[in-house]
């Protein structure tokens, strides 16, 4: 089966539904862009593994990665395998130092491991022909204002999580997330650019 590399660059909000985004994946060597449908929580956890956000305590893909360093495993790489029924399969390949194996993985964890992990997302040729488009395609079936960057839509979701946290009068989890979208806006514009080099 023949692969090639993609790349996360930007997400953006559907207009069906506020609850779901779509997370764009270039395919740079075929000129093509492949649109993923995810929830609010898997854009959320691309957006910060993007912006290399650092949290008091481990989320879940940083335990992960967290326990793969314990116990010595390498992720080599993520390959998106197929496309079924609108769903995406994905597999993470995992070196244990003597052999290694394909584990099954959504596609948005596969992705943001793949982040924290600086490690290449390929994608089946068969499934880039069943699911590409051309760049810009997307624009004319999206809100107006979804073209934001993974900075902008970051705030705009931390921001959300603030409001709901002042309404429930927890400071102290308000005054973390300030500190977050303060760090997020002072983030370089290059962000996305040094992770994919």
């Amino acid at each position: 089966m023949r692969y090639t590399p993609v790349y996360p660059v930007q997400i953006k909000q559907t207009m069906s539904d506020s609850d779901s985004y779509i997370l764009v994946l270039d395919a740079p060597e075929m000129g093509k862009h492949v649109p993923v449908l995810i929830g609010e929580s898997e854009a959320q956890a691309i957006v910060l593994a993007i912006e290399q956000h650092k949290t008091s305590r481990p989320l879940t893909h940083n335990l992960i990665c967290n326990i793969m360093k314990e116990y010595q495993l390498g992720l080599k790489q993520v390959s998106i395998d197929r496309f079924d029924e609108g769903i995406f399969y994905s597999s993470l390949l995992i070196d244990d130092g003597f052999s290694e194996r394909h584990i099954d993985s959504r596609t948005s964890d596969a992705v943001v491991l793949s982040i924290l992990q600086h490690c290449e997302i390929l994608m089946s040729m068969q499934v880039l022909e069943e699911t590409s488009m051309e760049p810009g395609a997307l624009e004319d079936n999206l809100p107006e204002h979804s073209d934001s960057d993974f900075a902008d839509e970051a705030i705009r979701m931390l921001e959300e999580q603030l409001r709901q946290c002042e309404e429930a009068e927890d400071y102290e989890q308000a005054a973390e997330i300030m500190n977050r979208i303060n760090a997020i806006r002072d983030i370089n514009d290059d962000t996305i650019d040094d992770i994919n080099e």
